[in-house]
């Protein structure tokens, strides 16, 4: 517990929905959307999936450094269209932003398209509906969009990170808008990312990255692992990502049947992320004069004509899920780079669940 903050305030507002709609984009408490009116009564519905005092400070968050507690959370929660039982999840998901690793305060600024995935695992990915197949990272399941939305929500009202003030993004990206997915464990070959890290399967986790959207890697002609991997491999050895730039942690999102494939040729979790510590690279010699004698001065690059630059500095700073319904496809999200690391926590439920409230589960 990081100690008590303020009551969140409340006011009366006379007017109906639209009204009140119409003050809160005024104020700029809201991502543009329309909002559900966080009412005494709605937001109490919330705080009773908690045992967590409501004034408990769960996060300082920049730039504004708002004290994000648990009843100003729920209020956005209510706000972000959420169901009650998705909280625990949410509670989470801001404790592991604020964690320093993570890196909030130059997430919130930078003019990198930089956002917030929220990565579920566990049972309660499935108890609350949350979406691991088909359109995962997009539209059609309320607990995957609402539970994404209620944390830009917290980061803009409570953290300050509003466009083109706190937040400089220079294009920004839809995923700043909701960005949260649950992994498909049913379809996994390997073990999922929280066992990877030492939990057993019957954990509830979140794993918070700081992303980009997904980018898209199709490969439906490969049969093989060296095949589907090698086009993998392609696509994440690009030039302009910020791990390319400055190495960090990358996520990639891998679809059943490619996953399957590389599974089927004998190929662990490791396996695949020494083959793209090795493959997954860019030539030196194609980057313009100036990014290549960055890369030369100020990341040791060797200046020949053959050198490949890396994405990350170790095999294990890749970062894997699978995710997705059919069809061969997958994805990679580049990071903001070395400025920012993965986040996990184990999630707390109000039910006799025997788990440990906040766990340091990080990287």
């Amino acid at each position: 517990m990081t100690g008590l903050g303020a009551a969140a305030r409340t006011f009366v507002f006379p007017g109906g929905y639209d009204e009140a709609d119409a003050h809160y984009q005024e104020r700029g408490w809201t991502d543009g959307l329309p909002i559900v009116p966080p009412t005494a009564a709605a937001v109490e519905e919330f705080l009773r999936c908690t045992d967590r005092d409501p004034r408990e400070v769960i996060g300082v968050l920049p730039p504004r450094q708002g004290e994000a507690t648990v009843d100003r959370i729920a209020a956005n929660a209510v706000m972000a269209g959420c169901r009650p039982e998705y909280f625990p999840v949410i509670l989470a998901a801001i404790e592991a932003l604020a964690d320093p690793l993570f890196n909030l305060d130059s997430i919130q600024a930078t003019t990198h398209p930089v956002a917030p995935l929220v990565i579920v695992n566990g049972p309660i990915a499935r108890e609350i509906g949350l979406n691991a197949g088909y359109n995962a990272f997009g539209q059609g399941a309320r607990a995957n969009v609402t539970i994404g939305r209620a944390l830009r929500l917290v980061l803009m009202n409570v953290g300050g990170g509003l466009p083109g003030t706190g937040d400089r993004a220079t294009q920004g990206s839809p995923a700043k808008i909701a960005s949260c997915v649950a992994e498909n464990e049913a379809d996994n070959p390997w073990e999922p990312l929280h066992v990877e890290h030492g939990l057993p399967r019957e954990v509830s986790t979140v794993t918070v990255m700081g992303c980009e959207g997904p980018h898209n890697i199709q490969d439906h002609y490969s049969n093989t692992a060296v095949g589907v991997l090698s086009t993998i491999a392609g696509a994440m050895g690009q030039a302009g990502s910020n791990n390319l730039l400055g190495a960090g942690w990358p996520l990639l999102s891998l679809g059943p049947e490619h996953a399957a494939t590389i599974a089927r040729d004998g190929f662990t979790k490791r396996r695949v992320k020494e083959f793209l510590f090795e493959h997954a690279r860019f030539p030196l010699a194609r980057l313009g004069p100036e990014y290549r004698q960055y890369q030369i001065e100020r990341r040791g690059a060797r200046d020949a004509p053959d050198t490949m630059l890396p994405i990350v500095r170790a095999p294990e700073d890749i970062s894997i899920i699978v995710v997705g319904g059919a069809g061969k496809h997958s994805s990679w999200q580049p990071t903001f780079g070395d400025g920012t690391r993965p986040v996990r926590r184990i999630i707390a439920r109000r039910d006799g669940t025997p788990l440990a409230r906040v766990a340091d589960l990080r990287g």
